[in-house]
């Protein structure tokens, strides 16, 4: 996770709102907006970034209550309307059931004793989840996990017997009525009647472990399975954006020494025959580099800052070449914004030299075109040299095509196409379809 914004270097915390894309490319939100949630390195959309919180190195699991965060409220909240639902709903079906069997009861007392009965679950339900999330079954120590449920098993059983016996009259079989276990109405004083929770205890022991406690327990234990599973997936993920990131930047670190070993080889025929003109290309070199470092963390540029970067090497071509090399350029003016690869032309052009009008004793032409035809960019570079398998023209399968082709793969799949065509009248083609998208200046 990166911790500075790529836009305005302004630093970020791993629970500061920030912005990311396929790649990791890290935005501030004020960034984000004013690049249209749309990331100026690679050209994906940027999306918010989860927030984490920050845990102490070598911390594993939180305390018990550190479990009830700033989100506690929700819980409870959740677990008051849970019980209160339901023991709304068994109020009504007990009062219409003790009606039809003859028995004259009020809704009015149905719904209190529901509510004693149910609604006392809820202030335990909170800490249950927190001890089934605090303490996991898990491989090894499934035992004593087993015993420490058990354990609190009995606990939430008791604590629920001495809410329900404080807040409705318990059934006391000696008077066989209703009577509280903790006030007596003839002294009017309090009272506590173990007996009558000791027997509130045993009717509901059963019911309350294996109809409320082991539920809450299985519920907590599956949302934090859920969780962890959707933690490794999101960590896979990153995982693989970050290999993919790093093997286009390989990809294209292939590529810059690779027209850079071609450059100064051509500077180095002409140091012992031109000196001026060695020099001319040495200037132009220097630019090319400058630009080349600029733009070093860059994958994905707009057209026309390409076709600049082209130009460049261009000129360093034309000085070696001079009236042999013609370039012809064919650009759409609804393409010059369009996202394209860095370094997409570059070895194309370089092909079409080495292999297509170095081979001409009069030197030949490279016609560079570009258009938007519906959702797709078509890129074509062309020469007219021996073309593709003739004598001098060889098969035109070196590094730069090999890896331009890999690079459209990884950053566009199945969207892109790259088709190396020999032209009946005369030289070779190269033609690249890719996505047509807009580049948005922040």
């Amino acid at each position: 996770m990166k911790h500075t914004c790529e836009g305005c270097g302004a630093a970020l915390r791993d629970n500061d709102e920030a912005y990311v894309c396929s790649y990791e490319c890290t935005f501030c939100p004020a960034c984000s907006t004013s690049r249209q949630y749309v990331c100026t390195h690679c050209g994906g959309e940027l999306v918010r970034r989860p927030r984490r919180e920050p845990q102490a190195e070598g911390e594993e699991t939180r305390d018990f209550t550190g479990e009830l965060n700033a989100h506690s409220w929700l819980i409870w909240a959740m677990s008051f309307g849970f019980w209160t639902l339901l023991a709304l709903a068994g109020s009504v079906t007990m009062y219409q059931f003790e009606r039809m069997l003859g028995f004259q009861v009020t809704l009015r007392r149905m719904v209190a004793l529901q509510l004693s009965q149910v609604l006392t679950y809820a202030p335990l339900t909170p800490f249950v989840l927190v001890l089934a999330r605090r303490y996991p079954v898990q491989r090894g120590i499934w035992g004593r996990r087993i015993l420490l449920y058990f354990v609190g098993g009995l606990a939430f059983t008791t604590a629920h017997v001495v809410l329900r016996g404080l807040t409705y009259p318990v059934w006391d079989t000696a008077i066989k009525g209703y009577t509280s276990a903790i006030w007596n109405s003839a002294a009017h004083a309090f009272r506590l009647r173990w007996d009558l929770f000791e027997s509130l205890f045993l009717q509901n022991v059963i019911d309350d472990i294996t109809g409320t406690y082991v539920p809450i327990v299985l519920i907590a234990h599956v949302v934090s399975y859920y969780q962890r599973f959707r933690e490794r997936e999101l960590r896979s993920s990153q995982l693989q954006t970050q290999l993919a990131k790093a093997h286009l930047q390989t990809l294209k670190s292939q590529l810059q020494p690779h027209f850079l070993f071609n450059t100064m080889h051509s500077i180095s025929a002409l140091m012992l025959t031109d000196v001026p003109a060695a020099d001319r290309m040495m200037t132009r070199l220097s630019d090319l580099l400058r630009m080349s470092l600029e733009a070093s963390g860059t994958q994905i540029t707009t057209l026309s800052h390409e076709l600049e970067f082209l130009n460049c090497y261009l000129e360093i071509e034309k000085v070696r070449f001079e009236e042999r090399l013609t370039i012809v350029l064919n650009i759409a003016p609804e393409a010059l914004d369009a996202r394209v690869p860095h370094l997409l032309l570059q070895p194309l052009v370089d092909n079409a030299v080495k292999h297509g009008i170095s081979k001409l004793y009069d030197g030949g032409e490279i016609q560079i075109s570009a258009m938007a035809v519906g959702a797709e960019l078509q890129l074509e570079v062309k020469d007219n040299g021996p073309g593709i398998g003739q004598p001098d023209g060889l098969h035109r399968t070196g590094l730069g095509l090999k890896v331009t082709r890999e690079r459209l793969e990884a950053l566009y799949g199945q969207e892109q196409s790259m088709e190396l065509i020999h032209r009946p009248e005369g030289g070779a083609a190269v033609r690249i379809s890719i996505p047509f998208a807009k580049h948005n200046n922040p």
